[in-house]
């Protein structure tokens, strides 16, 4: 089994890899949309400590983070098989829906959404973890 920790990519806050590969398997850990500078793409506050979240450019963020974590293993986002996304409100779940679509159709991967108190930081609206199959080269 191999794991990485992938460079330019926001470091895990913790001690776990961004991919593990299992025989066939790819499994993704939790991804945000948190940025290797740790920014977070949608999420803003202004001078006066206004903050403003936009759980649409979170989603995009979210998936191009793992589309990118895949590429690391030779993988795309149609060898996702399973996804599991953390909302912290779900009432973010249309336009968190909408976005996926933009990337998932029905023949996509298996997923299920749930609501979740809260995540590692205070501006993180979603995070997604995925499994993908992509048979190890011959």
């Amino acid at each position: 089994m191999e794991s990485k920790v992938l460079e330019g990519r926001a470091k895990p806050r913790g001690k776990y890899p961004h991919i593990k590969r299992a025989g066939d398997f790819l499994f993704i850990s939790g991804t945000s949309s948190r940025r290797a500078d740790n920014t977070i793409a949608g999420a803003e506050v202004d001078a006066l400590g206004t903050t403003r979240l936009d759980v649409r450019a979170q989603t995009r963020a979210v998936i191009e983070n793992v589309r990118e974590i895949l590429a690391s293993a030779g993988a795309t986002l149609k060898d996702v098989v399973e996804i599991t996304s953390y909302l912290v409100n779900m009432n973010d779940f249309a336009g968190y829906n909408e976005v996926y679509g933009e990337f998932f159709d029905y023949d996509g991967p298996a997923r299920t959404t749930v609501a979740v108190h809260q995540l590692p930081h205070p501006h993180l609206l979603i995070e997604i973890r995925a499994v993908a199959y992509k048979p190890i080269a011959q």
